[in-house]
């Protein structure tokens, strides 16, 4: 199963191709790959090779003129290509977010960059929470439901009194949780307003802050939680002595005492936010003060607190809940592996049946059937969304339908583009000259579909092999991961945005950023900016609903090289700090260097190769891989750099062989009439060119490139030794 759960998302032979007026551009040619956790993959290539459209589709913002020909993309046990736009709205910019080229293409001109920030927050918090609560109800009640397998009707209601203890105790960490964070959150919003207040008495911009400084006083009680700060009294002491010395009637913004006690109460709530740097565990306090007490026992710090609770959630009650999740994985499992078993047996017999022979209802029929088997061999309790069980029934279906209303759809194409033709040419004839352009073909190819069916079939059938191959599984690290994630479900129910959080954590996001002077930034607009400055505030904004996955479209392009690192270094700062599995765009190679943990190199519209960093920079196997290089400026080269002759192929007419071919001085015959499959390199390496295959004449890279590889070997050897 381990195998299965660091994959983020899958793009399975996505094919697309854009209508024009002088035909279909195929942009994207049946591409395959994966994104791991934590990982950062770089698609490179020319401008036109495909890597943005790819982009676009994995966030389903394709133009209008866009006609998705096949393929999947995977995530979280959907397919993106056949989702409804409602359904898209809970995933792009909540669990998928994108940064693009030009970063006012994300930002409205006319709004203030902190609305911009916290609109999105409060709407997907809403909607996060709701959803949070769902996942939770539904997983406990699956578990006790295999929990109860062969159980005695005692064991049944001591399952039951356990699951509805583990509720209870939830409950109460919610509440807990809930607390805590709003006092986290007034304590964040009053220091950011007392260094504001404290920023206009610099510059004189009050003459008379007494209602600024009642405010805080008012606010205090906000803070009060008997975790984060029991005892407010201090602070309201301070308070009371600034509002005592204030006088309306007198000019005070030069007045030193006023700014030494707002320096006071501000270095008080400096004091409790570093105190508060290790946190109570509230799921074991929770059990705590739902099972233990009502009341908290004696400690010096949250450390401490968090090691007594834990000890009891553990002794009296996690230890043997781990157990009976234990048990009801391991009967999910069995049943699984029954249910794989006979899924796996029904589709390899529907992929006996020839279709060309086959009635399209009959087919239908035994397909869905078949259907029913494969959803039925999901295991009701993997948190990990990845089995392509998910999406087989949309994805055969449709391309089903697709294969055998072929002829009907070309036919009905023929009548649309004989119609419009006839209407073009009769206006031509009067004299006139048409102000629209006749839409070409689109022509649907029953090999090729076929072709598609298959590859769906064939990866489900993988992965059912895969899966029944596994002969070890760790019961109790996949009992504990799901009790992670009903902490997580949890904790997301108690995080509610409101509108002053929203605005302290978006103040706290464009600090992170690394915009300074943030509050008085987060009050302009995008036009009072610079362009590096505004790429920081896109960022920003990404990463206000805490995304999943990072897509990440040429995002340094437009800006100079100094600031180009520094976004660069920012995009990996927080890729490391967050745990982001990021998609970073590019034509550049250098821009992906000291970034990329794999690369993916394309043109015209297919992936040519793809491995680690090390794989294509130490040991690249393309021709275009070696041109991208060789184009790419190195401090360290003498030699002249080299462009890479001639233009991409007009991908309306895509050529036969190896697309790279006509541009390639190491071409050969048969570069011009096939095209090469993926050769595998290694576990992680491969690439599509026929200087790979076993019978091709040995081909070495051009020196420049040689040269390079072992300068760079060179430079990572002294690095390791120092």
């Amino acid at each position: 199963m381990e195998k299965f759960k660091d994959k983020k998302l899958s793009v399975e032979n996505l094919t697309i191709s854009f209508r024009t007026v002088n035909g279909n551009v195929q942009a994207v040619r049946g591409i395959s790959f994966d994104l791991y956790a934590g990982e950062t993959l770089c698609i490179v290539g020319e401008s036109g090779s495909g890597k943005s459209v790819t982009s676009r589709a994995i966030l389903g913002i394709l133009a209008r003129n866009a006609i998705v020909q096949g393929g999947e993309i995977f995530y979280d046990g959907k397919d993106l290509l056949k989702i409804s736009e409602d359904d898209f709205h809970k995933i792009r910019g909540d669990k998928i977010a994108m940064i693009f080229q030009d970063p006012m293409s994300s930002l409205n001109p006319i709004m203030r960059v902190g609305k911009q920030l916290t609109e999105a927050m409060i709407l997907k918090n809403k909607a996060n929470r709701k959803e949070s609560r769902k996942i939770f109800n539904h997983l406990l009640k699956e578990v006790v439901r295999y929990m109860d397998v062969d159980a005695s009707e005692s064991d049944k209601k001591e399952h039951a009194l356990k699951a509805e203890k583990f509720n209870a105790f939830e409950v109460k960490h919610l509440e807990l949780e809930q607390a805590y964070n709003a006092s986290k959150e007034a304590c964040e919003d009053l220091y950011i307003y007392i260094t504001d207040l404290l920023f206009k008495l610099e510059k004189n911009a009050i003459n008379n802050p007494t209602k600024e400084c009642k405010y805080i006083i008012s606010h205090s009680k906000l803070l009060q939680n008997e975790y984060y700060m029991p005892d407010v009294s201090s602070f309201v002491e301070e308070a009371n002595k600034l509002v005592v010395k204030l006088d309306s009637n007198k000019k005070i913004s030069n007045s030193d005492e006023i700014v030494q006690v707002l320096n006071k109460i501000k270095g008080i709530l400096s004091e409790v936010k570093k105190n508060n740097e290790i946190e109570p565990n509230f799921f074991s306090l929770g059990y705590y003060l739902t099972n233990v007490s009502d009341n908290l026992p004696n400690f010096k710090d949250f450390k401490e607190l968090n090691k007594l609770t834990l000890k009891h959630l553990d002794d009296e009650f996690m230890l043997d809940f781990i157990k009976l999740v234990e048990k009801a994985l391991k009967e999910s499992h069995k049943e699984n592996v029954i249910n794989t078993n006979e899924a796996l047996n029904d589709l390899k017999a529907l992929m006996q049946i020839d279709l060309a022979t086959t009635l399209k209802k009959d087919y239908l029929k035994k397909l869905k059937e078949v259907i029913i088997k494969v959803e039925n061999a999901i295991d009701k309790l993997d948190i990990y969304r990845t089995s392509p069980c998910y999406t087989f029934r949309t994805s055969i279906i449709d391309t089903i339908e697709n294969y055998y209303d072929v002829d009907k759809n070309n036919n009905l194409e023929d009548k649309r583009f004989n119609k419009q033709t006839e209407k073009y040419n009769a206006i031509i004839a009067k004299g006139k000259t048409p102000n629209w352009a006749v839409v070409p073909k689109t022509i649907w190819d029953k090999e090729q579909i076929k072709h598609e069916i298959n590859t769906i079939y064939f990866n489900l059938v993988e992965y059912f092999e895969k899966y029944l191959s596994i002969k070890e599984i760790n019961y109790n690290k996949e009992a504990i991961a799901i009790i992670d994630y009903f902490k997580e479900k949890a904790s997301n129910v108690a995080t509610k945005v409101t509108k002053k959080v929203a605005k302290t954590r978006a103040i706290k996001l464009l600090e992170e950023v690394g915009i300074n002077d943030p509050q008085r930034r987060y009050k302009q607009y995008p036009f009072e900016f610079s362009g590096g400055m505004r790429q920081r505030i896109v960022i920003a904004i990404a990463l206000a609903a805490n995304p999943d996955i990072l897509i990440c479209d040429e995002p340094t392009t437009a800006l100079d090289v100094t600031i180009q690192s520094q976004i660069l270094e920012l995009i990996t700062k927080l890729k490391r700090e967050r745990h982001l599995s990021i998609i970073f765009i590019t034509h550049d190679m250098g821009v992906v260097a000291n970034m990329a943990d794999r690369i993916a190199v394309m043109y015209a519209g297919k992936i040519v190769e793809i491995g680690t960093s090390e794989d294509v920079f130490y040991d690249p196997k393309h021709p275009y891989t070696w041109a991208l290089l060789s184009s790419m400026p190195d401090l360290d080269t003498k030699e002249r750099l080299e462009s890479i002759p001639g233009t991409p192929p007009n991908m309306i007419y895509p050529p036969k062989g190896d697309a790279f071919a006509s541009r390639n001085k190491y071409a050969m015959k048969i570069d011009f009439e096939m095209q090469p499959p993926m050769f595998k390199v290694s576990d992680t390496h491969y690439a599509a060119t026929w200087l790979l295959h076993p019978n091709a004449p040995k081909v070495e890279p051009p020196k420049t490139i040689i040269n390079r590889i072992n300068r760079m070997k060179e430079m990572v050897k002294k690095d390791a030794t120092k």
